[in-house]
């Protein structure tokens, strides 16, 4: 058994506080790493602060060169990488490769944006006291980022915070989830051998009273969290001055209008319910169905659902496995049952063995019910009605303290628009689930799924801060 070293600004390290990572599907030993301390992160925060002159000094083309060797480097050991991604985390290999490739895209996306960081020239005459006056606006890098990432997505979400701050500049200290760290652990090994400053950048599992520091800590000039809304908004709380941009999920809605070909999209539909166990932040959790079409989808739903192919994620042909614990598979069983004494109907599933729980279909809900009003995090989807207006449709997807982001399925024109500049999110995806992203466009949400947005331009513009030079 190999024991995976923390990355301190450049360097391999242990600690004595040891951290158990299992196969999450047999759910044995796997290996172990370490928690870094008090000690530790301060270590890394110190080394940042030294970092932060070099960092701001990179140019565009030693930005550009390393991050194009890190993406070159995630293909390269993709097979490698997507093996103990689906490892730690239980993912169907199928998405953990869809992940290692997503991530080397990422900092290739990083790579171009890095050469075209944001320059303005102002005119300044534009009052009596302004006259032959300009400005020149420049952006610099904001100094140390403290990154969270979650276990879902352990890679790329991950890579969202790291290449933006590089090509930013800034020095990054990432806290991974303790459940899934390997994935980052591997990814500091390809870091290690770019010739980027050595405090740049480190990868520390702790745990939660040491991972507060990073939103308490003074040194840090901005928090970049993905997780859950109630610890994300605490770690707010306690920021302080710092900025923050959170990220925070939600219960995602699907809008399924009358003219729509339906099995054309059930394989979109599927995927976005399914996929990782519906432990994905975007999640296809809420089906809003015309009525003319609502027994058809149903229908289809239900069958398509219960051809999936459950079991080890490293077999190809598994589309759906274990979820992250047990205590989570629990969780949404409890939901699910206590949703069905409420009212609502089991169209299919709902049964959990171990760690593992049913791609499970429910109809009648309420908005009420925690299966739909919640984040439900696991495989589970609500199937309803609109009353055929698309304004309707509109309001049910409103009804909701989230909005992240939402599908519409329409080949009107007129609904799409009404759909675009009514519903509460931070992005509509036309005629496909609100689980597709392209990780160039801003991604993020409104009311409880968070504050700001990722995608790389957009996470790089929150980590500089804008200087104008009056003469």
């Amino acid at each position: 058994m190999i024991e995976c070293k923390l990355f301190l600004a450049g360097e391999f390290v242990s600690t004595n506080k040891k951290l158990e990572v299992t196969n999450k599907y047999t759910g044995k030993l796997l290996t172990t790493t370490c928690l870094a301390h008090r000690e530790i992160l301060n270590k890394a925060i110190i080394a940042a602060e030294e970092a932060k002159q070099a960092c701001k000094e990179l140019s565009s083309y030693e930005k550009f060169t390393a991050l194009t060797f890190i993406a070159e480097e995630l293909e390269n050991k993709k097979k490698h990488l997507a093996k103990v991604l689906s490892i730690e985390s239980g993912k169907p290999i199928i998405y953990a490769i869809a992940e290692i490739e997503r991530a080397a895209q990422t900092f290739l996306i990083a790579a171009e944006e890095c050469k075209r960081l944001p320059k303005e020239y102002m005119s300044l005459d534009w009052t009596l006291n302004g006259k032959n006056k300009e400005g020149l606006v420049n952006y610099f890098p904001i100094g140390i980022v403290a990154g969270i990432s979650p276990f879902n997505f352990p890679m790329n979400l991950a890579v969202h915070k790291i290449a933006p701050a590089i090509a930013a500049g800034c020095p990054i200290i990432l806290k991974p989830a303790s459940s899934t760290p390997l994935s980052t652990l591997e990814l500091a090994h390809i870091i290690a051998k770019t010739n980027l400053p050595k405090g740049m950048v480190s990868i520390l599992p702790m745990d939660r009273t040491t991972g507060n520091l990073l939103a308490t800590d003074d040194r840090i000039n901005l928090l970049s969290f993905t997780g859950s809304p109630a610890i994300g908004w605490e770690l707010k709380k306690q920021s302080g001055k710092k900025k923050v941009v959170l990220e925070l999920g939600g219960n995602a809605g699907v809008i399924i209008s009358e003219g729509v070909d339906l099995k054309k999209i059930i394989a979109k539909c599927l995927a976005g319910a399914f996929s990782y166990s519906g432990q994905i932040c975007i999640h296809a959790q809420r089906f809003v169905v015309h009525p003319t079409r609502f027994d058809e989808f149903l229908s289809l739903m239900k069958k398509e659902t219960e051809k999936l192919i459950a079991g080890d994620p490293l077999k190809k042909e598994t589309r759906i496995s274990c979820m992250i614990d047990e205590e989570n598979a629990k969780r949404v069983d409890e939901w699910v049952k206590e949703a069905v004494k409420q009212g609502a109907e089991l169209v299919c599933g709902g049964k959990r063995k171990k760690s593992f729980y049913e791609a499970t279909i429910l109809t009648n809900t309420t908005s009420k019910m925690k299966v739909s009003a919640e984040e439900v995090f696991g495989p589970v989807i609500c199937v309803e009605k609109y009353n055929g207006k698309i304004e309707d449709a509109i309001k049910k997807i409103n009804d909701s303290k989230f909005g992240l982001q939402c599908g519409v399925f329409t080949d009107s024109v007129t609904e799409l628009d009404l759909c675009f500049k009514q519903i509460e999110v931070g992005g509509i995806i036309h005629n496909d689930v609100p689980t597709l992203r392209f990780d160039q466009m801003p991604y993020g949400g409104v009311k409880e799924s968070g504050l700001g947005r990722e995608g790389v331009k957009y996470a790089i513009m929150d980590m500089m801060e804008p200087k104008i030079l009056v003469k």
